[in-house]
């Protein structure tokens, strides 16, 4: 089975946030950063600043996960990334791959 990750993207000023599944993080973030799909709602509002992430053992798990945040208030995501990242860096920069 296929493992899986749920991440959320925003943009330099944190003002718009994006929530999106996949089964390989680092190609997906690399899509939303060159704008792979340039008329995607990421790519209109700039979001490619990688800034919270869970794994997941099973895709399905990670897909689970993100419809859970996605029907959550913006003030849990917030939450989310700041226990994990207060600084909001972009994690994709980071030394996790």
């Amino acid at each position: 089975m296929k493992s899986g990750f749920t991440y959320i993207l925003t943009n330099y000023n944190n003002t718009t946030l994006y929530v999106g599944v996949t089964s390989n993080l680092y190609e997906r973030v690399k899509q939303h950063k060159q704008k792979f799909y340039p008329n995607c709602f990421t790519a209109k509002y700039n979001l490619n600043k990688l800034v919270y992430f869970e794994q997941f053992q099973m895709i399905g798990d990670a897909i689970g996960r993100e419809k859970q945040l996605k029907a959550g208030s913006r003030k849990k995501k917030i939450e989310l990334i700041q226990n994990i990242n207060p600084e909001w860096k972009d994690l994709y920069f980071e030394d996790i791959f």
